[in-house]
């Protein structure tokens, strides 16, 4: 059983120093994958915008200057307001986001109480998928019409 933690917050799209409008924004963490955090902008919307990065960017970003290349998060002041922002570059174009500081932190923090950092392994289930298919290996090694020569079968023009 997979556990989701979800936010749903308004953020602000940063048009120009003078300019910012807001972007309804879903924050949606699963344990089935740990390591990801997903970020749905445009929620209700005919053409919702998905992001998908590693969590430990965004949990840094709140504190300091975190990531490069595509996604980068960091942590700011405006007119006496906590904020994160997130750049995000894509080849469909570039934007600056800012969140409020104190319900990002408080959602990361619901994450971080359900998958510690540095458990996130155990959340993933390579045990269980790698008992499969073994499983499998093992009842296909029992067959005897295997589509492949042995290891026993003789070179060819040997």
């Amino acid at each position: 059983m997979h556990t989701v933690v979800e936010r749903e917050l308004e953020l602000g799209m940063v048009l120009s120093p003078e300019r910012t409008i807001p972007v309804p924004a879903r924050l949606a963490y699963r344990t089935d994958d740990p390591y990801a955090v997903h970020v749905t902008f445009h929620v209700g919307s005919d053409s919702p915008v998905n992001w998908t990065f590693a969590r430990e960017l965004l949990v840094e970003g709140v504190f300091r200057p975190s990531g490069e290349g595509d996604v980068r998060v960091w942590p700011t002041k405006l007119d006496g307001r906590s904020l994160v922002c997130m750049a995000l570059a894509s080849p469909d174009g570039d934007a600056l986001l800012e969140a409020p500081a104190a319900a990002v932190s408080a959602w990361l923090e619901r994450t971080l109480r359900i998958v510690p950092p540095g458990s996130e392994h155990a959340h993933l289930g390579i045990d269980e998928g790698l008992s499969e298919l073994l499983a499998l290996a093992s009842r296909d090694d029992a067959r005897t019409d295997a589509p492949w020569p042995s290891d026993e079968a003789p070179e060819p023009g040997a």
